[in-house]
């Protein structure tokens, strides 16, 4: 089960049922999965979030549903996940996430990816995390920046599960304990 976490303005909790349906509409818009091979139909959508939800009994870790309270009870999803496809940096634990566009640009998605990681080095005693996503994806990428991640352009990739695909071509963006401990001396 996941635990759940509170930021200054968020809660990261464990999934609910009443969340699958707004999920099913995230993933069925375009705007959102734009950076994506496709939208989810809703049957996608309710796997995916049984799937999570047993990541948290295998992985140790998971996504959490977000709220921000008073405001709307879910907004998306933030955490870590163990990536289902092998390239030279698997095995791995990935931090991501996927909002709502309402959701945007207002913070949440760095807010809450600060959160993960410090659940994922100081709580799982993680040594790296790592954050990836297509070339185009620079909203993404403005996150995994200004969460204290760094880019290698050696270490960019062509995702396995997307052959074909126009973005299968993704970056990879890392960050050790000892670069996260130095990110937070610093801020």
């Amino acid at each position: 089960m996941a635990p759940e976490i509170r930021t200054d303005r968020l809660v990261l909790r464990p999934w609910r049922e009443s969340d699958r349906d707004p999920f099913a509409d995230m993933n069925a818009d375009p705007v959102v999965m734009e950076h994506f091979p496709n939208t989810l139909t809703p049957e996608q959508t309710y796997a995916m979030v049984d799937r999570v939800i047993a990541a948290w009994d295998t992985d140790g870790v998971g996504l959490w549903a977000v709220e921000v309270p008073g405001v709307s009870s879910f907004i998306g999803f933030v955490g870590l996940a163990v990536p289902g496809f092998t390239t030279d940096f698997t095995p791995c634990v990935e931090v991501g996430w996927r909002l709502a566009r309402t959701a945007w640009g207002k913070g949440y998605a760095t807010e809450a990816a600060r959160a993960s990681l410090r659940f994922g080095f100081e709580d799982r005693g993680l040594s790296e995390i790592v954050s990836f996503t297509t070339t185009g994806n620079l909203r993404s990428q403005a996150v995994m920046q200004r969460i204290g991640m760094s880019h290698d352009p050696a270490d960019d990739f062509d995702h396995p599960g997307t052959p074909g695909w126009h973005g299968q071509r993704h970056v990879l963006y890392r960050l050790s304990a000892d670069a996260w401990r130095n990110y937070c001396a610093a801020s």
